[in-house]
């Protein structure tokens, strides 16, 4: 089960997420609540220090700024990492280990204070399984 209560806030079933500037918006599907919070030691995400959580692809739905949107991709082009190009805040990525699912920024879930979600797991991105040998 996931984390259905962050402080004082309640993490809905449908929850509204946005980019710092308002460009983006997004409303996530989250039946279970933040499932799966965690942080990643790969080189982009030790970059942008994110928490990140897990939702299906169909569990995220643009609901503004899809033009604001910009993709980046580096070493095996399988993850789809998805920002704001006006403000920079990075909202979601299609994830290389499960690309049936996003990974999506949990401080920009309304509302949510993601320093409150206590201690979070650290995936070893580094030493991902499909990282590409001898680059």
């Amino acid at each position: 089960m996931g984390i259905k209560w962050v402080g004082e806030t309640e993490i809905k079933e449908k929850h509204t997420a946005s980019c710092h500037c308002g460009a983006v918006e997004l409303e996530l599907t989250l039946p279970n609540g933040i499932e799966n919070p965690r942080r990643c030691n790969c080189s982009i995400c030790r970059r942008k220090g994110a928490i990140m959580a897990s939702v299906n692809l169909d569990g995220i739905k643009i609901l503004k700024g899809k033009e604001a949107l910009k993709l980046y991709q580096f070493n095996t082009q399988t993850a789809k990492h998805f920002f704001c190009s006006n403000c920079g805040i990075y909202t979601h990525h299609q994830r290389r280990s499960n690309p049936n699912e996003y990974g999506f920024n949990v401080a920009c879930l309304e509302g949510v204070d993601p320093f409150l979600l206590g201690d979070i797991e650290e995936n070893d991105g580094v030493n991902h399984p499909a990282d590409v040998v001898g680059k």
